[in-house]
């Protein structure tokens, strides 16, 4: 049963144009079938069909099969103006967890479930396609809807663009939004510069000489060299970056040993590294092997390092975030309803987008506690308020209609 548009007394969503409120019930729709057939990353071949199937229905001019399951929609305004082209994406990809929600519309594939949100990503970038098409006479330039694979891993932002999907026609500004349940229901988070961080990652297998747990002396235990390693990463953040920068460097896992009386031969440990100022490229993977081989060669142990840099930071386009921010404060009247400091070390790899054309990435709060929609991303009982679905195709369809103008 599709449920009707709520209303929260605290929030006013009268600002929302009538014609995107009657979208609400199909919105839900959309996002429920997509929710009950997520697919990961590369693998969002129902997704895709379902994507084509309702732009095709609509009359929608649209490419398919771009990066492995990738489409992009174009769509013409008829009013007299600009030639502008305005670009707008949405991932598809969902994630490798157990849903635990006890929902008539929970995940129907074992393993695997929209824990972050991009199921409503996609039914708002339907909407806004529909809308678009119904209302062509009131926006002039084009407008490419870019529906990508994998933003969860190994990424579909860049192989999207090698496949020019920003080009014929030339893409000149991009705009995405992310729902956001650590922001509530009725705020949206948008700020220029630095929106979220650069993703990078490593393994590290340290290589030492096994012995009995009483005969230390005959050894080099891998362990201890680790756990040195571990507490050293930490000072570089601490002592080689500017306070005034945000950084992070984790080591998320370490495995070794078997029994409690042998010292271990090997340690392998994994971890991730974030920064939001793109100076820092290349610094973070120098300073970790210098740490490594340092401890290394003190111990006389050996070391294999792989170093992987995934995403850069969410850089914002000043002028952009200008245009997303006005927008926001035409669509929303709760008192502070736009969040200019919400920023995060977590990545995405709209990242590359903006790195080709100016644009923004911004947060549409999501959450509703009083719902029980409060849980982070990634959990098993991720899920969000559906009202957020009708005010991302508003301030899409408005940021159009002003870049478009």
């Amino acid at each position: 049963m599709v449920s009707t548009f709520p209303n929260p007394a605290s929030v006013d969503f009268s600002r929302i144009r009538l014609s995107i409120r009657s979208l609400q019930p199909q919105l839900i729709e959309w996002r429920r079938r997509l929710h009950q057939q997520p697919e990961l990353g590369f693998q969002e071949k129902l997704t895709a069909e379902f994507v084509s199937y309702k732009l095709q229905e609509w009359g929608i001019e649209h490419q398919t099969n771009i990066a492995q399951t990738g489409i992009v929609a174009t769509i013409k305004g008829n009013k007299l103006g600009t030639e502008k082209v305005l670009a707008i994406r949405a991932d598809m990809d969902a994630l490798p967890i157990q849903e635990l929600n006890e929902v008539p519309y929970r995940s129907q594939h074992d393993g695997v479930m929209h824990a972050c949100g991009h199921d409503g990503h996609t039914a708002i970038a339907l909407g806004t396609a529909y809308y678009l098409q119904q209302h062509r006479q009131d926006f002039a330039g084009i407008v490419k809807i870019i529906f990508q694979p994998a933003e969860e891993g190994p990424g579909g932002a860049k192989p999207m663009i090698e496949a020019g999907v920003l080009k014929n026609p030339d893409v000149d500004a991009i705009i995405g939004l992310h729902l956001w349940n650590n922001l509530p229901l009725g705020k949206v988070g948008v700020r220029a510069g630095a929106l979220m961080a650069a993703v990078e990652s490593f393994q590290c297998t340290i290589l030492g000489k096994g012995g009995h747990g009483a005969m230390p002396h005959q050894t080099v235990d891998s362990i201890v060299v680790a756990a040195q390693i571990v507490n050293a990463l930490q000072t570089i953040v601490a002592r080689n970056v500017n306070p005034i920068d945000s950084a992070v460097v984790t080591v998320g896992e370490l495995h070794a040993g078997t029994k409690c009386n042998v010292i271990a031969d090997i340690a392998k440990m994994t971890g991730t590294v974030r920064y939001f100022n793109p100076a820092f490229d290349g610094f973070f993977k120098q300073r970790i092997e210098q740490i490594i081989a340092g401890i290394c060669q003190s111990y006389g142990a050996s070391y294999d390092l792989e170093y992987w840099s995934l995403y850069p930071p969410v850089i914002n386009d000043a002028s952009m975030a200008e245009l997303v921010r006005s927008v926001a404060e035409e669509v929303i009247e709760t008192p502070m309803g736009v969040v200019p400091e919400c920023q995060t070390m977590g990545g995405e790899d709209m990242s590359f987008f903006l790195q080709e054309v100016p644009g923004c990435y911004f947060f549409v709060g999501a959450a509703n506690p009083d719902k029980d929609l409060a849980y982070p991303h990634h959990h098993p009982r991720f899920d969000f308020d559906e009202t957020a679905l009708a005010m991302g195709v508003e301030i899409f369809i408005r940021c159009v209609e002003k870049f478009c103008a």
